[in-house]
């Protein structure tokens, strides 16, 4: 058994204003993941054999970003706000269901 049932990376790169590249950051990233970290505690999903949440270097899609990737199953999702990671979180981290309109 891995020690998380399900590992959320999500994309905290940020380039700068002037970078030939998009990068996460630049779309909120930063602040999507603060907000998915306390859910996840709020929620009681962070833990030993439950869920990690956590930020993560450039994952190399920038383009789609921002993006984030959920480990087991190395589903890749790009998304717009809170309220998209609050899906991810009910449907692929709790149920174990893929949010098919997030997947890149």
């Amino acid at each position: 058994m891995s020690y998380y049932q399900r590992h959320l990376f999500m994309c905290t790169n940020d380039r700068g204003e002037d970078a030939e590249r998009p990068s996460c950051n630049m779309c909120g990233s930063e602040r999507v993941l603060k907000h998915a970290k306390q859910r996840a505690k709020e929620m009681g999903l962070a833990g030993e054999g439950k869920v990690r949440i956590q930020r993560s270097g450039c994952l190399d899609r920038c383009e789609e970003g921002p993006v984030c990737v959920v480990y087991p199953e190395g589903v890749w999702y790009t998304y717009v706000d809170e309220f998209d990671i609050d899906e991810i979180i009910d449907s692929h981290l709790v149920n174990g269901k893929p949010v098919e309109r997030l997947k890149i």
